[in-house]
């Protein structure tokens, strides 16, 4: 980020200041996170239940549906199985549904293979730009610091790698992924894109995802993408570059003729900004810490935050006006 590279010497620089110019609007959107309808309704009432199926065995009683609303419920608010069962009962307890509630148990159990419904985007049918970023999330159990102060039994498994996607233009999370922390980022790059769903017309990382093969899975699934991502400074053109020089190797002369600030500026670079603050709203809002113990269930968990953070945005966003400049 151009920032990064000014870091010694930012506090010379004025900061930039902004105004919020929908804040009634926004301050409403901010209420409503906390009203309870938004994540249970009364139209849960017809889909709560598990439909009758021919499969040998004893049937589901609850259904996908019934299974994420208490997981939404757990996430939004930040609560536990047992206590997103009892919360669940209240609220129909209060909507006065008579309905039961799973357990504790049959969340754990089911919340594995769960098929996460995607909501419905708000945002216009036109090309998306995707700006990509990953960040760690540690795994339930003993921290560092138990570690270190009282010399608990060391794991493998520290923390897990979460992979992001957002688009620019409406700020709704495309998609996300989570893997083991000795996977490289490049490897799944892949099944995210899976999840996209429309063009799109921009992607955007750092360095991380710098490679042939990523730059090659992109150019394969989206005609005339453009592909920002910086390759690394040891990086150096290919042996086509004086003939047929790829989109990296243009990167790459660019920068050695012109120096890495101004490829970052001419490029738009700057605006992967964004992505490193979604990581930070969403550690925000959801949290640092996977509460699942197993892969399974914590990438659904993941899929299970991203929808809650995708129900916030479409409330309300903050519009911003700048009135002073650096």
């Amino acid at each position: 980020m151009p920032f990064k590279h000014n870091g010694e010497r930012r506090h010379k620089f004025a900061k930039t200041q902004y105004k919020v110019t929908n804040w009634r609007e926004y301050n409403e959107s901010l209420r409503q996170r906390g009203n309870i309808t938004v994540w249970v309704d009364e139209s849960v009432a017809s889909a709560w239940l598990a439909p009758a199926n021919q499969r040998r065995g004893r049937p589901a009683r609850f259904s996908d549906f019934a299974i994420e609303t208490c997981l939404r419920a757990r996430s939004a608010f930040r609560l536990a199985l047992r206590q997103s069962e009892g919360f669940v009962h209240s609220v129909f307890a209060l909507m006065g549904l008579d309905l039961p509630v799973p357990d504790f148990s049959t969340l754990s159990r089911r919340s594995g293979g769960l098929d996460v419904s995607k909501p419905k985007s708000e945002r216009e049918p036109i090309p998306a730009t995707l700006v990509i970023d990953s960040t760690g999330l540690k795994v339930f159990g003993a921290g560092e610091w138990q570690e270190t102060k009282h010399g608990t039994k060391q794991k493998r498994r520290k923390w897990r790698k979460l992979h992001l996607g957002i688009d620019l233009e409406s700020g709704e999370i495309l998609f996300s992924e989570l893997s083991e922390d000795s996977v490289g980022d490049p490897t799944v790059v892949p099944d995210m894109l899976d999840q996209i769903e429309g063009p799109v017309a921009t992607f955007l990382g750092d360095g991380a995802y710098d490679g042939f093969s990523t730059r090659q899975e992109i150019a394969n699934r989206y005609e005339g993408i453009e592909v920002i991502i910086p390759p690394p400074k040891t990086a150096v053109p290919s042996s086509k570059a004086a003939n047929a020089p790829t989109t990296r190797d243009r990167d790459i002369l660019a920068i050695q003729e012109h120096g890495r600030m101004t490829w970052q500026k001419q490029t738009g670079y700057g605006r992967g900004s964004r992505g490193e603050t979604l990581m930070g709203r969403y550690k925000q809002v959801i949290g640092t810490t996977l509460r699942s113990r197993k892969l399974e269930n914590q990438k659904m968990e993941a899929r299970i935050n991203v929808t809650v953070l995708n129900t916030m945005t479409a409330l309300g966003r903050p519009a911003f006006e700048r009135i002073t400049a650096t």
